[in-house]
């Protein structure tokens, strides 16, 4: 199984002077301005008032909740990471490690936007994530688009992601993040990792993951998102708008920010960053927050509560560009609080339907109509989808970031 990143998504880059390629093509430099402590707060403020996250953090910030951040590694020595970070597992087992260029920058940009702490004696520098006293469990499970062994380990290591979400599972995550996904011309759902998922949310975790960048080459299906029971997240501008390149598809459940969103590197220094990866990271935060002040909310109770409460809502309730509209934690968390005789009822299932969303469509483009089949004998839980689709190369990777240096 193929698990590159397509050639247009490339991770947050090293800024070398240049920018990195962006899905459009090559970037052009923006002049940086200097990290000050106000500079990187000010840039990354716009976000967070956006999903009203200073608002929950009245009631919480995230305390207790474990999010597992299943991607190219997490820098754990990061300033802004500082304390955040639990001992991790690598899925992969080859490529760049700590210290090297093509190491842990998507990574690492994703467990800012969830979980960042920022630093300085008072913590006012840096990144400060949506959930900043949760804790980021790191799971490698591909590399960096530019690391040489990127083609080897794709090979080696088929099957890493059912395992990791199994593993990250039962390490005690509540939320699981994959700002990942396999949107090629082949994509099609891995029944392992169908089963992982419906393993996870059995046992009670959240999972998230990038809905697509897809948006402007035909809005192909993207997968884990297209799994039933994923909370997939679509990405809009500051205005609220859908991004341009966001995938608008029939599993889109809510939206959030997702560019000119400022996320940290290993590097140390801070990039204006796109893609739906980001948009991921902050509903995963915002699954934190939620979880956090009410820990005995099961994934389908969390998913109807970011639902019901999301911004802006389309008309008719949700769309495929925005799902129910904007993600609003503090919303979430006071709808929680006002009906938790009847909400939080113990027992309740992961989920009601096989789809959050109103489910595929006969026609849909991208890969085709999809069906979901009902399990074969002797793998109950298990549901494999159809998919009509060409035998191609598979692609997996992380959605990307155009990368904009804050040099210090």
């Amino acid at each position: 199984m193929n698990r590159r990143a397509p050639h247009r998504r490339s991770p947050l880059r090293r800024p070398a002077g240049l920018l990195a390629a962006a899905l459009t093509g090559a970037a052009l430099l923006v002049p940086a301005a200097p990290a000050s402590a106000d500079v990187i707060r000010d840039q990354q403020r716009w976000a967070l008032d956006a999903i009203n996250a200073p608002q929950a953090w009245e009631t919480t910030r995230g305390e207790g909740v474990t999010v597992a951040v299943l991607d190219t590694g997490v820098d754990a020595t990061h300033p802004d990471l500082a304390g955040a970070v639990l001992e991790g597992r690598d899925f992969v087992g080859m490529g760049a490690g700590p210290g090297d260029p093509q190491w842990a920058a998507h990574g690492t940009a994703m467990a800012g936007i969830i979980a960042g702490r920022g630093h300085g004696t008072d913590r006012s520098s840096g990144i400060i994530g949506v959930a900043p006293e949760s804790t980021v469990l790191p799971v490698r499970v591909l590399l960096e688009d530019d690391d040489p062994a990127r083609d080897e380990a794709r090979e080696a290591r088929a099957g890493a992601l059912a395992s990791a979400i199994r593993w990250a599972t039962d390490q005690g995550a509540r939320v699981i993040n994959l700002s990942l996904g396999d949107d090629s011309e082949s994509a099609q759902p891995d029944p392992q990792e169908d089963a992982a998922v419906r393993y996870a949310l059995e046992r009670g975790v959240v999972v998230v993951a990038s809905a697509g960048n897809g948006g402007e080459n035909g809005d192909p299906v993207s997968y884990p998102a297209g799994y039933p029971g994923v909370i997939a997240v679509t990405a809009v501008d500051r205005g609220g708008s859908p991004a341009e390149f966001s995938t608008r598809r029939w599993y889109a459940t809510v939206s959030a920010p997702g560019k000119d969103v400022i996320v940290a590197d290993p590097d140390r220094e801070y990039y204006a960053g796109w893609g739906t990866s980001a948009a991921a990271a902050f509903v995963s935060g915002s699954a934190a927050l939620l979880l956090a002040a009410h820990p005995d909310l099961s994934p389908a109770q969390v998913r109807t509560l970011l639902t019901s409460t999301a911004q802006d809502p389309p008309r008719g309730g949700r769309s495929d560009a925005l799902g129910s509209g904007l993600v609003d934690p503090a919303a979430a968390i006071e709808a929680a609080t006002d009906v938790e005789g009847e909400l939080l009822t113990p027992g309740a299932g992961p989920y009601a339907e096989t789809y959050f969303g109103e489910g595929p469509r006969p026609g849909d483009g991208g890969s085709g109509p999809l069906v979901w089949l009902a399990p074969a004998a002797g793998a109950a839980g298990v549901l494999l989808l159809g998919a009509a689709v060409a035998l191609f190369a598979r692609h997996r990777g992380p959605f990307p970031a155009r990368a904009v240096p804050w040099r210090s």
